[in-house]
């Protein structure tokens, strides 16, 4: 089954593509230098004339970062006239402020247009069922799978976030075939189908698109052993277009496929910015090659991944990103040990015993940090509650070894009653809490 939804853009050839990446590259140099007062200078200052620099001179322009876009809020990094912006997206800022995203009508329309390529990995078709529970609002998860549904010709349900009940009943009724949500989310839609008596080969589900927080293989396998779909990675952040800038398609499962005819992409080094070879984990760096309301040059997104530019069974001829295993801001420094919360979780979800929901809190109440992994039992492991808080702390004993193997590091481990730990119904889950003196994430528990 061909599941592409653009196959000339989706087959074409490296040659090919490099070609049209040139020119888009040249193009959007121009239009930076001629509508963006912060780009005009940094260009200027890189030596960047009018005639661009072709992707082999890429490594030689500025980087732009989030500090650009909170130092322009709101409307500083617009490259098109402020009349001609259809719609503002954003995410979390600093100070309450959120990181303000604009998009023209052609941005909207060349999201959904990657949206629906995103749909298409999944096997999407007209008249597919697709049950939509990505957050709609400022979070661009929902509007933009909504708006690539809409455009294959999908039966969307745009249930949004939340109401896990309500979410139940439309899954039973009517029947989707895919889903979008969260990864956690996914988790916990999975355990309430089942609360709900839902056997595992009653639901419809066949495919999962899968986003918006960083999640691993294991935590893939937890999703597929609840539900009865394939779970697909989906990629994107609001500051280069929202979901569908890679996603992963049904065939292989082994890696994200980047658009890269909008998209040019590169691993840096997250320290010295110097570019890496394909296979190398790094930073991903991001250029929009035709957005219009705000383009991006050279945009370090945090996010730390590795390329894979072999073929794919699926026939796409895109490079193939991994599934971000951190970002930079996200690592945990612990009595002088690194660590990805990413690499926590591969530890938990690996283990039977341990439910699919956690919390990692840097403990700051002592003379030294320590880190403390709250986790719950898994549902119906222990029937009996006369044993249970003994299963607990053997359970807590197996994880706190396998993540000193793992880590290098010994965290203290609390396995706590189910439904302890907060449960993401609306948008990203909360991986990563501090507890000072001041506040405590569970307190109690703790």
């Amino acid at each position: 089954m061909d599941t592409m939804w653009d196959p000339k853009a989706e087959r074409m050839s490296a040659d090919e593509r490099a070609g049209l990446q040139a020119r888009r590259l040249d193009d959007l140099l121009g239009r930076l230098a001629e509508r963006s007062p912060l780009y005009r200078e940094r260009l200027a200052g890189a030596g960047v004339g009018p005639g661009g620099v072709g992707l082999e001179g890429l490594a030689g322009l500025p980087f732009t970062t989030k500090q650009d876009l909170w130092d322009g809020y709101p409307w500083g990094l617009l490259a098109v006239p402020r009349e001609q912006v259809l719609r503002v997206h954003g995410s979390s800022g600093t100070g309450g402020r959120p990181t303000l995203v604009a998009y023209s009508r052609a941005d909207l329309e060349l999201w959904a247009q990657v949206c629906a390529r995103a749909l298409g990995c999944a096997g999407a078709r007209p008249g597919t069922v697709v049950h939509n529970a990505y957050g709609y609002g400022l979070f661009t998860g929902g509007l933009g799978m909504h708006a690539g549904a809409e455009l294959i010709g999908c039966t969307l349900v745009p249930v949004s976030g939340g109401q896990t009940q309500r979410q139940v009943t439309l899954v039973r009724d009517l029947r989707p075939e895919v889903l979008c949500c969260t990864p956690s989310y996914a988790a916990r839609l999975g355990e309430a189908l089942g609360e709900a008596g839902l056997a595992r080969d009653e639901v419809s589900l066949r495919v999962g698109i899968f986003g918006a927080e960083p999640w691993s293989e294991a935590m893939r396998a937890q999703i597929e052993a609840l539900l009865p779909l394939k779970a697909l990675d989906i990629y994107g952040l609001s500051e280069v277009i929202g979901p569908g800038v890679a996603c992963e398609c049904v065939e292989a499962q082994a890696g994200l496929h980047v658009n890269e005819d909008h998209f040019l992409v590169e691993v840096v080094d997250p320290d010295s910015g110097r570019p890496l070879q394909p296979g190398e984990r790094g930073e991903l760096v991001f250029t929009t090659l035709t957005k219009e309301a705000m383009p991006l040059l050279r945009y370090r997104t945090g996010d730390i991944a590795a390329l894979d530019r072999s073929a794919c069974a699926c026939g796409r001829t895109l490079a193939r990103m991994s599934k971000v295993t951190g970002r930079r801001d996200d690592m945990l420094v612990i009595r002088g040990v690194n660590v990805y919360p990413s690499e926590v979780e591969a530890v938990l979800v690996a283990e039977r015993a341990v439910a699919p929901h956690y919390l990692l809190v840097v403990d700051r109440t002592g003379t030294m940090p320590k880190l403390v992994v709250a986790c719950e039992l898994a549902a119906g492991w222990s029937i009996c509650a006369e044993t249970e808080e003994a299963e607990r702390a053997r359970v807590a004993d197996e994880v706190g070894a396998a993540l000193l193997e793992r880590l290098g590091l010994t965290c203290e481990v609390r396995v706590l009653p189910g439904g302890t730990v907060p449960r993401a119904e609306l948008g990203k889950a909360v991986r990563v809490a501090r507890r000072t003196p001041d506040h405590d994430p569970l307190p109690g528990w703790l």
